[in-house]
């Protein structure tokens, strides 16, 4: 069996290309809960982008609640800017059902009504179960259904990948 082997640093250059295609001058960057979320951060800094960056969480409006209750929580939507009319670049590290996707628009639109929505992910490792795509997608691995994918992030800020699961 052999183990897949990502470079999230190398992913991550790619991704700020595919960011710097995407954004107009008023584009905010939002980033899921929690592996997003450090994208954000880490892309509007590399990009000098003024404000704040948006983090979202998909935890109250997942289809499993019931079952994950508020499990892996950690962080919660922070939105420190209008929604209304806002050009957003949804920002996470892997999508995979699409059912976070789902999650967090739903979240997203208790906030407001933005005027676009674009998704830009690390890795797109397929199966989806819902009909979401990414607008960007830094690479397309394919996984099967028994592993995980999630990003790592050391005190430096340098990320990395962790495969779990047979």
């Amino acid at each position: 069996m052999s183990s897949l082997v990502l470079d999230a640093e190398a992913l991550y250059r790619e991704l700020l290309r595919g960011v710097q295609q995407l954004r107009t001058a008023d584009t905010r960057l939002v980033g899921i809960t929690s592996g997003g979320a450090w994208l954000a951060e880490r892309l509007h800094k590399d990009l000098g982008l003024p404000g704040s960056v948006g983090v979202i969480s998909s935890v109250m409006h997942r289809d499993d609640f019931a079952k994950r209750g508020l499990s892996g929580a950690g962080q919660q939507t922070q939105l420190d800017f209008d929604v209304n009319d806002s050009h957003i670049i949804l920002l996470d590290d892997v999508l995979y059902t699409g059912r976070t996707i789902r999650a967090v628009l739903n979240e997203l639109f208790d906030y407001g009504r933005p005027a676009s929505v674009k998704l830009a992910v690390l890795v797109d490792r397929g199966g989806r179960e819902l009909p979401v795509h990414a607008d960007y997608a830094a690479a397309r691995v394919a996984l099967p259904d028994t592993q995980s994918l999630a990003l790592a992030r050391d005190d430096s800020g340098k990320f990395s990948f962790k495969v779990e699961g047979q």
